[in-house]
């Protein structure tokens, strides 16, 4: 078996009382679906004015080996005694009420097993979607530079649903599909051993030829985009705001909250796909209504006028085509599950990905920081790209470290380091003489907020934006948080103030408010380190000079590391790092850089010249 298949098919061992039903209720259904056609030999009897000559004896069991015979026996005996007891309208009614009673009882258990599948499936689904979402915030930021967004995104939505649909499409082909056509064969074989032969010959060439001719089947369409707007949404978010969910701990939020979107559309896609199963069964049951109205009619040419001929082939037809129809189900099933199975492969490669950023199996808790941080030595590559050579310097408590230089130098990797969303290549980052590595990455990015270039806002309320890292924290500390990031006063003036949702990316405000929240998260957050990357790129000089007090505010009492584009805002640093195709090219305060006349003071000069 597929290693694959075998994985979801270990998805569907939680449901397998629906697992159970299903396969009973396809065995039942299968018999009855064979029972239909075998209950019209008596009524095209009738129709075609069938005569019985006495009534044969009754059968003597001979055993198993006479089955056939016994039963053949069995139906002509009885049948004899009632067709000569009873008037030929009243035998014609009691076969038609048997016919619709057999399709009845077929459709109703076709019907309850398309419902306990509906629920297999939708489970599966659900779970496979529940684990893949758990490992896709549980990766480490490295894996989604490598990968389009759209590509992850389509394994969690259309591979998902393949693979949901190859374990329906698995379970049909070895339980439905089969059963129908071994109780037709039986009944085939029971009318006509020899006819039967050349069905059996027959019926599997044509269902290759017609499998290789047919059109593919349509599948029933649903509004998706409908049902899954939530799920895309928030997915998008999830990986766009991958950064700030692991530099806020804020994994186990966006599960719990991906994770009752997941429990919602499995019960909304139950309710709609059992619905939508009803119509099979009722069109058909329908179906057969008008068809007993007209065998009623076709009674009276039979009876009354005498115009039909009997033809007990007819029967045996009807039951070669219930066998062709599975048969050519099952060729066509061999192709999509060939199809699932290759998505189930997609699937279960980010499922099995390798956690590059491991937890160390001793890592231990640290919930303050107390003395410094320490770069020893650290070299850094993206593949075969080295990005950091031979960094070191101290970043002391309650101290600001500026980072800066062109793009590319390396600033913004070492804040990537600093939160631990890679591992250095080689060398060491400690905090108070500990590896980080050694570390829980949870305490280690409790002890830490980072507020970056780009304002990653979700679409929610400004007050969950702002709690992302506590979200039961009262709205007076979130107030109090606002105002230390100037943002206070922007966010009264909106419709709902707190509660307004601000829309995909925060695109309802603009980028100076958007920033200011991001400002106002990491207050909120308060821990002892800060990690500004560049926090003020791309905004106007009002908004600029109002998040910079922000910012200003924000580093008072915290250690902070600043990744500077504008170098006028980090004079105040107590050390200014200037960085260069990853190395250290210089260090030291503004002033004294200044006075070194180096390539910190060509950067500020060439500022200055463009502001002039």
């Amino acid at each position: 078996m597929d290693k694959n298949l075998k994985k979801i098919i270990g998805y569907a061992k939680p449901y397998k009382k629906f697992i159970a039903l299903n396969v009973l209720s396809n065995i039942i259904y299968s018999f009855f679906g064979m029972l239909s056609f075998l209950v019209l030999i008596p009524m095209l009897d009738i129709l075609f004015n069938v005569k019985q000559k006495g009534i044969p004896p009754a059968p003597q069991w001979k055993g198993v080996t006479h089955i056939k015979t016994y039963f053949e026996q069995w139906m002509a005996h009885h049948w004899a005694l009632y067709t000569q007891t009873h008037e030929p309208g009243e035998t014609l009614v009691f076969v038609i009420s048997i016919v619709i009673g057999v399709i009845v009882l077929k459709n109703l258990f076709g019907y309850a097993a398309m419902v306990f599948a509906t629920f297999l499936r939708n489970g599966i689904l659900r779970d496979i979607r529940k684990d893949l979402y758990r490992k896709i915030v549980s990766l480490p930021i490295g894996f989604f530079s490598d990968r389009r967004k759209g590509d992850t995104f389509s394994r969690i939505t259309a591979d998902v649903n393949e693979v949901q649909v190859t374990s329906m499409i698995f379970l049909e082909m070895i339980i439905r599909e089969p059963m129908t056509i071994l109780f037709s064969v039986v009944a085939m074989w029971m009318l006509n051993a020899k006819l039967s032969l050349f069905i059996f010959i027959f019926v599997p060439v044509a269902g290759m030829i017609i499998s290789s001719i047919g059109k593919k089947l349509k599948q029933s369409s649903l509004d998706v985009q409908r049902i899954n707007a939530r799920f895309f949404s928030h997915v998008d978010e999830t990986l766009s705001g991958i950064k700030i969910i692991k530099a806020f701990n804020a994994e186990n939020l966006f599960i719990k909250k991906f994770d009752a979107i997941q429990d919602y559309m499995y019960r909304l896609t139950n309710r709609m796909i059992n619905r939508q199963n009803l119509s099979g069964p009722l069109s058909e049951t329908l179906g057969v209504a008008v068809i007993a109205g007209i065998i009623g009619y076709g009674g009276h040419l039979v009876l009354i006028e005498k115009t039909l001929s009997p033809s007990i082939f007819m029967t045996f037809i009807a039951l070669a085509y219930n066998v062709l129809t599975p048969a050519k189900n099952i060729a066509k099933a061999g192709y999509a599950i060939r199809r699932g199975l290759a998505s189930a492969e997609r699937v279960f490669e980010i499922m099995e990905a390798r956690e590059e950023i491991p937890e160390s199996p001793h890592a231990v808790e640290k919930k303050t920081f107390d003395e410094k941080i320490e770069l020893e030595h650290v070299y850094f590559k993206y593949e075969a790209d080295e990005v950091l050579k031979d960094v070191s310097f101290t970043i002391p408590k309650g101290h600001t470290v500026a980072l800066v230089g062109q793009s590319g130098s390396g600033k913004t990797t070492i804040a990537h380091l600093l939160m631990r969303f890679y591992d250095v290549t080689r060398g060491a980052i400690k905090m108070d003489g500990i590896d980080i590595r050694e570390i829980q990455k949870k305490d280690l990015r409790n002890l830490m907020a980072i507020v970056t270039q780009e304002s990653i806002l979700f679409n929610d309320t400004v007050r969950n934006n702002i709690a992302l890292a506590k979200p039961d924290a009262p709205l007076e500390e979130i107030i109090q948080a606002a105002k230390v990031a100037n943002a206070h006063d922007f966010i009264m003036q909106l419709p709902q103030g707190y509660d307004t949702v601000i829309g995909d990316q925060g695109n309802k405000l603009s980028g100076g408010q958007k920033q200011r929240i991001n400002i106002a998260r990491a207050v909120l957050k308060n821990p002892p380190v800060m990690i500004l990357d560049e926090a003020t790129s791309a905004l106007d000089t009002e908004s600029e000079r109002l998040v910079q007090e922000a910012l200003d505010k924000l580093m008072e009492n915290h250690t902070s590391v600043v990744i500077a584009h504008r170098l006028s805002t980090i004079k105040n640093a107590d050390i200014i790092i200037v960085m260069e195709k990853g190395r250290i090219l210089e260090k030291g305060t503004h002033a004294e850089l200044m006075q070194k006349k180096g390539i910190y003071h060509k950067l500020v000069m060439l500022q200055s010249f463009d502001m002039a």
